[in-house]
């Protein structure tokens, strides 16, 4: 179902969804994370982190960011410098968003809860900050300070003790100015130049340099999310963040040119980047795709955009608005926009996304940067499963519970039956031991 268009778009499927074949959804759906190759060489970098450290760190330096490292970790006075350096409209848009990221994350901060389940009897969970986490913001082709601060904001309004952020190194070796300068404005304890996969592995595990830590968040390339899959035993992660993706819902009221703009806006990402708009009508996936064509030449980033239009573009129709709403829901994008009358009504019948987008003035380029809501979300189909970055990845529950005696005495019984029935007499004799204590006591 590729195509070609006149201007040169090449969109990987088009038409209507009902006839897509089970190759066809299979490679919409199962999308790059987990794939043979990225697995194996993940699995090497993991493994060559694990057993030579800092040595391993260096040499993946050279190989893949052709950069020769003195040292891993970015001395303070070179974030200082280059926060002080920022262009000032750069630096207050910076700000800005680190106020509204803020904002968002301080007000949804998890709280204590407590519940009596019978008179005497109290249980409850309290949010306690882990020590230390890791953040990776993405480099290479692009770098990314908004990542930066959407990692380390709300881990600081979280509590989090220390806070260790891994990019990598350009041919200068350490990261990109931008970079530093987010993470001495976000409040970073320590800065690493470290990128891929080897970043993550040095995280989870530890080396002579670079600390083990708690919990390791932040969106990456494929390399990067199948690394935290892989370290995901020894390391809480936030979710397998990978190659942006964007579904566009849009009925025959949406600006073609405007769904088109947003496509590209997130097919300039990565030539992994998926990117897909279900339709109401074949006249409006016809007008979208001419848009595309139309728009594609223009793109600074025209090869990274049409290479990602080519591997997972699709520009589909639906039979009707039901189909397109289940095609979201079973396709579990990153960013879902929605450009559709009632656009409330739909949203209430979406389950499975990392954040939506509501009406057309609601550009996913806003949510990337300014809106406060967190762009650190599950790819891959994951958002069935996981959320969007938020102050819970920086806590872990302590959960406690209190028994008066009058309450221990009441259970007795019933704990030690089944006890009993699971063949566990100790614990029947501790619970019976408070019968006792209150037949001695009356």
């Amino acid at each position: 179902m590729s195509v070609s268009t006149s201007r040169g778009t090449v969109l990987r499927w088009q038409g209507a969804i009902a006839a897509l074949s089970a190759d066809d959804r299979r490679m919409l759906f199962d999308r790059i994370i987990g794939a043979r190759g990225v697995q194996e060489r993940t699995a090497d970098i993991v493994a060559r982190v694990r057993r030579e450290g800092d040595v391993a760190l260096r040499a993946l330096a050279r190989e893949l960011d052709g950069a020769a490292l003195d040292s891993l970790e970015v001395p303070r006075r070179e974030w200082t410098r280059a926060l002080a350096a920022l262009d000032p409209a750069l630096r207050r848009a910076m700000e800005r968003s680190a106020a509204n990221i803020e904002r968002v994350h301080r007000a949804l901060l998890p709280v204590t809860q407590e519940t009596e389940t019978e008179p005497g009897i109290t249980v409850g969970r309290r949010p306690d900050p882990l020590q230390r986490v890791g953040v990776y913001a993405p480099g290479g082709a692009a770098a990314y300070p908004s990542s930066v601060l959407m990692g380390v904001v709300p881990a600081r309004v979280a509590g989090v003790e220390e806070i260790v952020l891994c990019s990598p190194p350009g041919r200068s070796g350490r990261p990109a100015d931008v970079v530093l300068a987010a993470a001495s404005l976000g409040g970073v304890s320590r800065v690493f130049a470290l990128g891929g996969a080897g970043a993550i592995a040095a995280m989870a595990y530890g080396t002579e340099s670079v600390p083990r830590v708690d919990r390791i968040v932040g969106p990456g390339n494929a390399y990067v999310a199948e690394a935290k899959l892989q370290v995901a035993t020894v390391v809480g992660i936030d979710s397998p963040a990978g190659p942006s993706e964007l579904l566009v819902l849009a009925d025959d009221s949406a600006d073609p040119v405007l769904v088109a703009r947003e496509l590209l806006a997130q097919a300039e990402h990565d030539p992994l980047a998926a990117v897909v708009a279900v339709t109401t009508s074949a006249r409006a996936a016809e007008d979208i795709q001419r848009a595309l064509s139309e728009q594609l030449p223009a793109q600074p980033r025209h090869g990274i955009c049409a290479a990602a239009l080519a591997g997972q573009g699709a520009v589909l129709y639906a039979e009707s608005l039901d189909d397109a709403i289940a095609f979201a829901n079973a396709y579990a994008p990153e960013h879902l926009l929605l450009v559709v009358r009632e656009a409330d009504r739909v949203l209430a019948r979406l389950r499975h996304a990392g954040t939506v987008f509501v009406g057309a003035s609601a550009s996913v380029a806003f949510g990337d940067y300014m809106t406060g809501a967190n762009h650190v979300l599950p790819t891959g189909g994951l958002a069935r499963s996981y959320s969007g970055l938020s102050t819970l990845d920086f806590v872990r529950w302590t959960t406690y519970q209190r028994v008066s005696p009058a309450a221990a005495a009441r259970l007795a019984s019933d704990v030690a039956v089944f006890a009993d029935a699971e063949g566990l007499p100790g614990h029947a004799m501790a619970a019976r031991a408070w019968s006792a204590e209150a037949g001695g006591a009356a």
